[in-house]
Order: C-alpha cells, then structure tokens, then sequence
C-alpha cells in the first residue's frame, strides 16, 4: 500500500496503538488472571509478569517499581483491561507515595489550564471535555484517572503537543516550527530527537513505504510527541523534586523504552524510567525487553479485507483537507 495516509491515521495504526506481530517474545502464553477463580477470563483481566518473567501481583509491581522517578503505562486504546491496569495501578503506587502526579498523553500543553481549572473545582466535566479536547474515549477510559487526582489532589500534567501543530509537522516537517507564534511554540518540545535511532527505526519498518522524505516528515511528527510529553516530565520533576509520576500513553511510544523514555533520559539520563507494556498472544516484544509486561486478550480485528481497510483510511484522510498550518 503507498504512503498516502495523513498523521492520524498513522497515529490509530502504528503511532500510538498498533497491535500486530513482532519479534519473538520472552513470554509464553500466560494465564488468565482469573484462572485461580475458574472464571472464564474476560477483557477486563490481565497477568503481570517481571522483566525477567515472574508473574506478580498488583501489589508486588507497586512495590518493585516504588523507587522510579517516571512510569510509563502502555496502553491500546479503548482495551477495557489496559485502562483498569492503569487505574489500579495509580491507586497502588499513591498508596505507597503520595507525592505522586498523573501525566497523560491525552491532554495537551495548551490545555493546562483547563485541567488545572477543573481539578480546583473551577468548572465542571462538560467544559472539562469540551474545552481541553478531551479524547472520545475519555468519559469510559480516562474519567477514573483524572477523577482519582482530583479526589487526592495530586496535579495531572497535560504533557502532550496539540494535535493540529503535530500534524502541520507532518506535512511541513520540524522546521514548520520555525513558524509557529512565540505562544505557541511553547506548547511543542524545544528541541525534537530527529538523528537516526531505534526508535526512529522501528517506525518507518512499521510503516507502507513511499516517498522517503514524506517518512521522515512524518517521523518528526511522531517524535513531536515523545519529545514533548518527555519534556513536560522532566520539566515537572525540576520543580517537583522527590515526586513520582505515571504517564499514560500508547503502546508505541512507551514498548522497550524506544519513544518517550529515551526522550526523558536525553534530558535528564539521571531520571529512572520503568515502563508497563500490555502485551498479547498477536503482539509481543523483543526478548530481553525491559519492561514489565502485562498479558491481556488481543484487541478484535477492525477489518477483514484490506479493501474496506483503505476505504476507511481515505476518509481519514480526507479530514486533512481542513488542515490549517501556518505558511
């Protein structure tokens, strides 16, 4: 298939939530967390495993990672048992360290305000949604994070770069930001990580290949992302010492420390970064991946037949069409 598709597209296949085979894993199959009960596993359950393949319990990955500065859950987006994960998980690490702060992929710089205005009681949830962009998803899958903040004060940082600048990149590449109003360029990264690397690697094998400049643009794109939301950490940090954080993001950005970790650890290599990957029987990581590996049931197909695959994509695609960049 030719490189036609637009940013987000590439964002729903590949950027953030891709699920396809990958290199052999160094796990086999796991059971079910519900096996002890003899329930039929459903989508809410999942098995935790170690780095070095032990299965542990909720409690027990709380207590191994208690001493990161940053912990990067993954998620596919919209899969019921990474959500949970994430919730209980944030709960755990509170329960342990309560100079905690949530970060999260699905909200973006320019937003901050709005975020904060909601936490302090400011508005309520139907501005919160519609003045921060909040995701589609967020009422199902992010309404527990943000609410868990809110109820024990911790701060949530809107860490991301805004989605209508990422997508100009892509179309422009990195010097788009050039462009860019001295407000707004302070809602992308400083600086972009675009020298060749592993990560940069694994995003164009993962991509239709075509024109190569359009893929590095693109690429650009990608790492305007990681790059920003490792920038508002890392920012965070040096004005909230001895806080730990967890951030919420796509699989893609967080699997085997490639995307966002790298990102933070070129800013602060002092920092210590812990990343929990889910993980199914159709798509699973390298062997000797650093992470903490979370099995769940694998995400249903979205299409049968390549043809109503591009029909799909060309509607995306379409929405480019209302792009407006600066020239």
């Amino acid at each position: 298939m030719k490189q036609w598709f637009s940013l987000s597209c590439i964002s729903l296949l590949v950027g953030c939530s891709a699920q396809s085979a990958s290199s052999p894993s160094t796990i086999n199959a796991i059971p079910s967390a519900v096996t002890a009960n003899t329930l039929a596993p459903t989508f809410y359950d999942y098995t935790i495993r170690s780095p070095q393949g032990e299965v542990l319990s909720l409690s027990a990955l709380a207590v191994q990672i208690q001493d990161a500065d940053i912990v990067l859950v993954g998620e596919w987006h919209g899969h019921p048992a990474a959500h949970l994960l994430q919730a209980q998980l944030l709960a755990a690490l509170y329960s342990q360290n309560t100079n905690l702060a949530l970060s999260m992929e699905q909200f973006t710089r320019d937003k901050q305000g709005v975020v904060n205005d909601y936490l302090a009681n400011k508005i309520g949830e139907a501005s919160l949604t519609k003045d921060a962009n909040a995701w589609p998803n967020y009422i199902s899958d992010y309404r527990p994070l943000v609410e868990f903040a809110k109820t024990n004060n911790l701060d949530v940082i809107a860490a991301n770069a805004p989605k209508p600048i990422v997508r100009c990149i892509g179309k422009y590449g990195e010097t788009y930001l050039n462009r860019l109003p001295t407000n707004e360029r302070t809602w992308v990264a400083g600086s972009l990580t675009l020298a060749e690397d592993a990560y940069q690697d694994k995003f164009i094998s993962s991509m239709h290949h075509g024109d190569e400049a359009q893929t590095k643009r693109q690429f650009a794109a990608q790492t305007a992302w990681d790059d920003t939301m490792a920038e508002s950490m890392v920012n965070y940090l040096a004005t909230h010492p001895n806080t730990q954080i967890l951030h919420t993001a796509g699989r893609f950005h967080i699997e085997e420390g490639l995307g966002t970790a790298s990102r933070i650890l070129s800013r602060n290599p002092n920092l210590k970064i812990v990343m929990v990957t889910p993980v199914s029987s159709a798509t699973v990581l390298k062997q000797g991946a650093p992470d903490y590996q979370v099995e769940m049931q694998p995400l249903p197909k979205q299409y049968m037949s390549k043809e109503k695959m591009i029909a799909a994509m060309t509607k995306i695609h379409g929405r480019n069409k209302s792009l407006q960049c600066y020239e």
